[in-house]
């Protein structure tokens, strides 16, 4: 599975998806508003681009779910689950989008019930407990064959006391699955740390919750079931201004851990960020081919080498590579093929439903990153 944001159609229309190499695509956002209808994310022309995915998809026999909400747009979710009357009209409106687009499901990504998350949402004790009666509506309002899922983080959902969720399986009667966001726990912080952790190996991580496996442990141990399970897997990492030898919080008193920086600063490049700056933000893994920081290896397919004055170097505790560059003086944290596939492998050993991808664009048009996540899953 994997996420199709509808920023980025100027640049890769979702005709331009390989679909059969994946089973769902999420297109997002829709976006609640102040009286509980759903808008856009920032696109005018989400609606004709949704159109034109679900036709897409459904001509080869793939499925589309529409995500509502996203980090941006949490903000109005705590007030639409609050009380039946703003439920009803949350759900009616849903449940009308649903059917006006002919798509096969609903993904809510609520980021976080209980929690602030982005800055401005509205929070309260009570948000778990509307939450479950808001999908226990939905799922009483949608026809019998959509799937409802969840974009959820590496830990269950708050209480009334802000604390992780013992018990969340009644979730599992209302939801076909959830997505566990397992990205974005470091970012651009000021010292570079893994963005999509396999596990806590090493026994050091400062977010020791926050990693695939942890994430596991966390969902089933509070009664969600294996099988309605999906790790989130990024196509994208972080670029920022360090020197840094190795990873935040991974304590190798000889460096062992890490590789001695390449000399090769004649032809040195400096990686831009999907914002334009050298200094911090996301970057797309194509991105880090295209600007020539990540070469393919000859023979090998879907891998690449750190190249333009980077050299790549493998973070045994998170099981991520990053990327250095003495002379460009930057660290690049992300997820490659072989940190992928070790991710699907994981899923795959664990019994877990799958895994997807945010988001779609961020692979090669050779489909590495993809091909690596369908090799480990035991899919070709």
């Amino acid at each position: 599975m994997a996420y199709y944001p509808d920023w980025v159609a100027d640049t890769f229309p979702p005709e331009r998806i390989d679909f059969a190499r994946f089973d769902w695509i999420d297109f997002a956002f829709a976006v609640p508003n102040a009286n509980f209808g759903l808008g856009w994310d920032g696109s005018d022309t989400a609606p004709d681009l949704l159109r034109r995915l679900v036709t897409a998809a459904h001509r080869l026999g793939k499925k589309v779910k529409l995500s509502v909400g996203g980090w941006t747009g949490s903000k109005y979710f705590s007030q639409a689950v609050a009380n039946d009357q703003n439920r009803h009209t949350f759900v009616t409106n849903i449940v009308a989008l649903y059917n006006q687009f002919g798509i096969d499901g609903i993904d809510i990504d609520w980021e976080y019930p209980g929690q602030p998350g982005n800055t401005g949402n509205v929070v309260s004790p009570a948000d778990t407990a509307n939450y479950f009666s808001f999908l226990t509506l939905l799922r009483a309002s949608l026809p019998p064959a959509a799937k409802i899922t969840a974009a959820v983080q590496t830990v269950p959902f708050a209480d009334a006391n802000g604390n992780p969720l013992t018990d969340a399986s009644q979730f599992a009667s209302v939801l076909d699955w959830v997505l566990l966001m397992n990205y974005d726990v470091w970012g651009s912080s000021s010292a570079p740390g893994p963005n999509a952790p396999l596990s806590n190996a090493c026994h050091n991580s400062t977010q020791p919750t926050a990693s695939a496996d942890a994430a596991v442990r966390a969902w089933t141990a509070a009664g969600f079931p294996r099988s309605k399970l999906v790790l989130g897997v990024p196509s994208y990492g972080y670029v920022q201004r360090s020197g840094a030898t190795r990873l935040r919080q991974r304590q190798a008193p000889d460096d062992s851990d890490a590789q001695a920086p390449s000399d090769d600063s004649t032809r040195a490049v400096t990686v831009l960020s999907d914002e334009g700056t050298a200094d911090s933000g996301q970057v797309q893994f194509r991105d880090l081919v295209r600007q020539g920081a990540l070469c393919a290896v000859a023979g090998a397919p879907g891998a690449y080498a750190g190249c333009g004055g980077f050299t790549r170097v493998w973070d045994a505790c998170s099981s991520t590579p990053f990327l250095r560059s003495p002379a460009a003086g930057q660290v690049v944290t992300y997820d490659d093929a072989q940190s992928l596939g070790a991710k699907a492998q994981f899923v795959r050993a664990n019994g877990v439903l799958g895994v997807n991808m945010f988001d779609v664009h961020g692979d090669t048009d050779r489909w590495d990153l993809v091909d690596a996540l369908r090799k480990g899953l035991g899919l070709m």
